[in-house]
């Protein structure tokens, strides 16, 4: 693919960088994470630009743009730790957009796109979290479902309009359902990234309009998730890299700047290439994803980059900064936070390993297979 940025695309990376950096301060970060975990203001100069409505249709009032335009807005906010719900809104959006009746779309898209509706998705599973198997059951009743079950660590569930919820059916299958949060039971949970963030307790009957998509359209929300997470884990690891650098090139040490020593500009030059490298696979799925093309492979490789190497440079990024890297209160310790955050969400790097690596098996032993019988 060409990685080369789109005039439009560096027009929304650029806004997104604007924004960001002069109103994601570390001052409105400390304060939003005090408060609610939600800096509205924030979320409301997104609006106002216009750039959650970027992904969405333009017959619904959207600039019909794809997840490499996510990817650009979500990297900037993940440089400067913001805590707004920009993945959970858009990324459900979405699939909303591509899988919603139009009563459905009617109803939230417009609200998404001026930011006074928010919507988000409960994918994390409890204990192993097998993100693609959902727990949650959906039994048909007279005119809809009853759903039941228990999903952990949902973003900003408290604020949402609706959560999408994946079920498994009677017959196996998996659907989508659009809850209503007031017929949910949410306990606010404090995350390691400090945003908003509740587990939720499914016991309730939904109509049989809010069911919507299919196993395809869960696997598409859960890549879009993942793909956006690894965007904001890019982000992440550049905004402590930029910390690191410019902290080892004024501390000094012995009369020189930390920066010259060999074992400190190694370690920070590691710590670039793995950057990177996450910037690659990264683009690359949302890339392919954007174009229709198979990329479950290619997003867990991204996945696994981002939560094995963005938590590596995160860490660099602390341990160069010595004794203040530990201070919970310097900026760089946030870096820290959002990269654990990162890392241990919808899998881990280990669980996405295995996972390609038995895609890969099966994909090699049906074409063995097919040799064979050939």
């Amino acid at each position: 693919m060409n990685f080369d940025l789109t005039e439009e695309q560096q027009v929304v990376r650029d806004l997104a960088t604007q924004i960001f950096q002069e109103q994601a301060t570390t001052e409105r970060v400390k304060a939003a994470e005090a408060a609610s975990g939600f800096d509205e203001a924030l979320y409301a100069a997104l609006a106002d630009a216009n750039l959650l409505g970027l992904c969405l249709p333009e017959c619904d009032g959207g600039s019909g743009m794809g997840l490499v335009e996510l990817v650009l807005v979500a990297e900037q906010q993940g440089h400067t730790v913001a805590p707004v719900p920009l993945l959970p809104t858009v990324a459900t959006a979405m699939s909303i957009a591509d899988h919603g009746s139009d009563e459905l779309r009617s109803e939230l898209l417009p609200g998404v796109i001026d930011g006074s509706i928010i919507l988000t998705s409960a994918l994390a599973e409890p204990g192993a979290n097998a993100a693609t198997s959902p727990s949650t059951t959906a039994v048909e009743t007279d005119g809809g479902y009853h759903l039941c079950g228990y999903r952990p660590a949902v973003p900003y569930p408290q604020y949402a309009s609706k959560i999408i919820v994946p079920a498994r059916l009677a017959d196996g299958e998996i659907a989508l359902f659009a809850v209503d949060p007031s017929g949910v039971t949410i306990e606010v949970a404090t995350t390691t990234d400090r945003q908003a963030a509740g587990h939720v307790t499914v016991d309730t009957d939904v109509p049989a309009t809010a069911r919507f998509g299919d196993g395809a359209a869960h696997a598409e929300l859960l890549q879009r998730f993942m793909v956006g997470q690894c965007a904001l884990h890019l982000g992440v690891a550049e905004g402590s890299l930029r910390l690191t650098a410019a902290y080892v090139s004024s501390r000094q040490q012995f009369a020189k700047p930390l920066s010259s020593f060999q074992a400190v500009s190694q370690r920070a030059a590691d710590g670039y290439i793995t950057t990177e490298a996450l910037r690659v696979t990264t683009m690359n799925a949302a890339w392919r994803i954007s174009q229709g093309l198979p990329a479950q492979r290619d997003v867990l490789v991204a996945a696994f980059w981002a939560s094995e190497g963005g938590q590596e440079v995160a860490l660099t990024g602390q341990h160069l900064h010595g004794g203040i890297g530990s201070d919970v209160d310097y900026p760089v310790h946030r870096y820290f936070q959002w990269s654990s955050q990162l890392a241990n969400t919808l899998g881990t790097a280990s669980s996405h390993l295995a996972t390609l690596g038995g895609i890969i098996a099966t994909d090699s032993s049906a074409a063995l297979g097919a040799g064979i019988a050939r």
